[in-house]
């Protein structure tokens, strides 16, 4: 039986911040937005339809509450939510912190410029937070 590899991009781009009942859970390392990933720990999980029914709501769940968790750590304007997958076939899905004038502001975050990993006390904090609205 195979088990769950999260895939090497998300990995090396990425610092992790907790295991949720379904998804790893990874924090974007790119300081120009505050972005989570949920990753759900199913072997070869490519596409949300194809989950099964409680699948699906486990993720949709998680979704929502890493959602509500990056808006109060943030106070952001708006969430932005997606699970493209062109580049990285494992099904992962971006919440996304988003602000007016913010980087590329109101275009989309993917492929938008060079990515800006965080100071490391920056990144601490931030993780810090979320670990804690969380928990």
């Amino acid at each position: 039986m195979s088990e769950f590899l999260l895939d090497e991009r998300l990995r090396a781009d990425s610092l992790p911040v907790c295991e949720l009942d379904l998804c790893r859970v990874l924090l974007m390392n790119d300081n120009r937005w505050p972005w989570a990933i949920l990753v759900p720990r199913i072997v070869n999980a490519e596409e949300i339809h194809l989950l099964d029914t409680n699948a699906q709501i486990r993720l949709l769940g998680e979704t929502t509450r890493i959602a509500d968790v990056m808006a109060a750590v943030t106070g952001c304007e708006k969430i932005n939510i997606g699970a493209l997958g062109n580049i990285v076939r494992q099904l992962h899905v971006h919440v996304i912190a988003r602000n007016c004038g913010d980087e590329n502001w109101p275009g989309p975050v993917w492929g938008y410029g060079t990515r800006r990993p965080y100071p490391s006390d920056k990144g601490k904090l931030l993780l810090n937070k979320i670990k804690r609205q969380l928990a």
